[in-house]
């Protein structure tokens, strides 16, 4: 970029450009050694990012040295950023992996904080029941966008720190935003000094700063930011954020995507004390963990990761990944339980129906088995041999080999155990009356000649017949999937103030625009706190004519879908059944309807048709 396209917002000296306003950031930038730079057209770095090509490594050969703090930690996402890259997590699953995260973590908070969206009904029932818990780490933080009606959510949550996106690219500023550097730097300014006025801790988020002008907005920024957190005696914390997961680690290699001289550049040249810098990358170019350590190493506080790497497009950096390398890095547990993994992995599987692959590292069905007969020699003789550490004690995972006829009862529960990642209750005893047909074929397969080792398709093949009920099946997991989905839907609908006024006029022209969006809906209606059904029938037109005998003030008082939530005030889905109505498959979800009190005063019901509601799920 030409200097003629270069304008100096601070103190200093105005470039050849006309100045478009008289704005002076005093105070804040005023006689800094990096002043912001305004500028005319985005600096979009054409030729490291051609975009009708492959991003290009460009080079400085100047080589940064590592320079870790004395302290480093992570920092969780899984509830925001991870939550962009799947159908949401009911509270009870955000309050089950907190705690495990909290168990993870150990009572030194390793895991430090744990970040929440705020904006949904569920969501803040979510950040209540995780504070409910009473743990000090990870400590539950917010995240918003850099508006004051965000920062009131944080306020009435009660929330010491939150998240503030703070875009840091042209990219972001220019294309997205439609503003100039220096108006979203008097917007950021802005919102932080409100944080600060209510005591809230802000993380500002540097998005896209593997693609920003480093030293000329990013630097000036922090240092305007940490000018603020001197007068207010406040911490302000930057997390920088690869949101393209385009950072790179190569010695020599130049900015904006070189992680050593961006961390370096924000503790050397802007001042941010590593305690308030985060990282938080992804994996769009198989780098994000590679990444995530070196900006420890380079001096960052905190990196940020998701239970499982789940985020947005490829992922984040895996939390049980960075907590292997914290141990490595820092030569101690620190009170990390690292048994946990298994349990999340687990709970990932058979209660949120998450596949894993079998191959991913720690986790993964394969990570800790051995297939190849010269490897499983060398385990019978040692495991040390083919296994970096001890899986039985860090993961409550002990070493699976292939089954031969010499195995027995006990190697094939061991198998079992291993293979799937059974532990606690669930595991699988030799006097299991499964494990003996499992041996007897195997036996039968040497019998009749067979040399080779049972292979693990062949084992996990018998498994699935003999004891099924380890499983979750494509269909557990397709009905698990659509209920997730009805409970949603109802969650939604049971706050509207037509439904919750109980005037069965209001609630029917509701019900009707519910119906009407939502073709999956067969049925739906209301009924008050003693069962009785108070709205006319309200269906789509081609089941319309079915529905003539079910008629106003019908009683439902004795039905499940009816008393679950009147019982818990929760949202309750039924299993499926063939309605004698319409004669498909459905589900019915029904939730309480509560007044301005709390008080439940009716219950939500909606007939779902659970083919069709499959297929909108896909």
């Amino acid at each position: 970029m030409s200097a003629e396209s270069r304008l100096v917002v601070s103190g200093g000296k105005e470039g050849k450009v006309k100045k478009k306003s008289g704005f002076i950031f005093k105070n804040i930038t005023k006689g800094t050694k990096y002043p912001l730079i305004d500028v005319e057209e985005p600096e979009l770095y054409r030729d490291v990012f051609p975009y009708s090509e492959v991003c290009k490594v460009k080079f400085d050969h100047k080589i940064e040295l590592i320079d870790p703090p004395d302290e480093i930690y992570v920092t969780d996402t899984t509830f925001r950023d991870g939550q962009q890259s799947r159908p949401p997590f009911s509270a009870k699953q955000i309050e089950d992996l907190y705690v495990y995260l909290h168990r993870l973590g150990g009572p030194n908070g390793v895991i430090r904080n744990s970040e929440f969206f705020l904006y949904t009904d569920k969501d803040r029932e979510a950040v209540e029941r995780c504070l409910e818990r009473g743990y000090k780490y990870p400590e539950i933080t917010g995240w918003i966008r850099a508006n004051k009606d965000d920062l009131q959510l944080v306020k009435d949550l009660g929330l010491r720190e939150t998240g503030i996106l703070t875009s840091a690219s042209d990219y972001h500023i220019f294309l997205k935003l439609k503003k100039t550097r220096s108006q979203v730097f008097k917007d950021y300014i802005k919102i932080v000094e409100n944080a600060l006025e209510h005591n809230v801790i802000p993380r500002c988020h540097f998005e896209d700063v593997t693609r920003a002008d480093i030293y000329g907005f990013c630097v000036p920024f922090a240092q305007a930011l940490m000018n603020i957190s001197e007068d207010a005696k406040i911490p302000i914390k930057i997390r920088l954020c690869d949101t393209l997961g385009i950072g790179i680690t190569y010695p020599g290699a130049a900015l904006p995507r070189s992680i050593g001289k961006l961390v370096r550049a924000m503790i050397d040249d802007a001042g941010v004390p590593s305690e308030y810098l985060e990282w938080h990358g992804h994996n769009d170019f198989h780098k994000v963990i590679i990444n995530s350590v070196s900006a420890w190493l380079y001096g960052c506080g905190h990196v940020n990761g998701t239970l499982l790497g789940i985020g947005e497009r490829t992922g984040n950096a895996p939390i049980e990944g960075l907590i292997m390398e914290y141990i490595s890095l820092t030569g101690t547990e620190n009170g990390i339980d690292t048994t946990v993994i298994t349990e999340v992995r687990n709970y990932f599987e058979k209660e949120i129906g998450h596949q894993i692959p079998r191959s991913q590292p720690f986790i993964g069905l394969d990570f800790n088995a051995t297939s190849a007969g010269v490897h499983i020699d060398g385990i019978l003789k040692n495991e040390e041999i083919y296994t970096a550490f001890d899986t039985k004690r860090l993961l409550n995972r002990p070493i699976a080999i292939n089954i031969t006829d010499k195995s027995g009862l006990a190697g094939i529960a061991h198998w079992i155990n291993s293979h799937f990642a059974l532990v606690g209750k669930d595991r699988i005893e030799k006097t299991h009356p499964a494990i003996g047909k499992v041996n007897k074929w195997i036996i039968k397969q040497y019998d009749e000649g067979r040399v080779t080792a049972i292979s693990d398709n062949e084992i996990e093949h018998l498994v699935r017949r003999y004891i099924p009920e380890i499983f979750v099946s494509e269909f557990e997991l397709l009905k698990k999937r659509a209920y997730d989905m009805a409970a949603h839907l109802i969650e939604r609908y049971i706050e509207d103030q037509a439904l919750k006024s109980m005037i069965p006029e209001q609630q029917e022209e509701a019900l009707k625009i519910i119906v009407e969006e939502f073709p999956f809906i067969q049925f739906a209606y209301t009924v008050n706190s003693e069962g009785v059904k108070i709205t006319k029938n309200i269906t789509q037109a081609v089941d319309r004519a079915k529905y003539y005998k079910i008629g106003l003030h019908e009683d439902f008082s004795d039905r499940d879908w009816f008393i679950n939530p009147l019982k818990t005030g929760e949202i309750s889905v039924t299993d499926i059944y063939s309605s004698k109505i319409t004669g498909a498959l459905c589900v019915t979800v029904s939730g309480p309807i509560r007044d301005e009190f709390g008080e439940i005063v009716g219950v939500l019901g909606l007939d779902i048709k659970f083919e069709d509601l499959t297929k909108a799920e896909e």
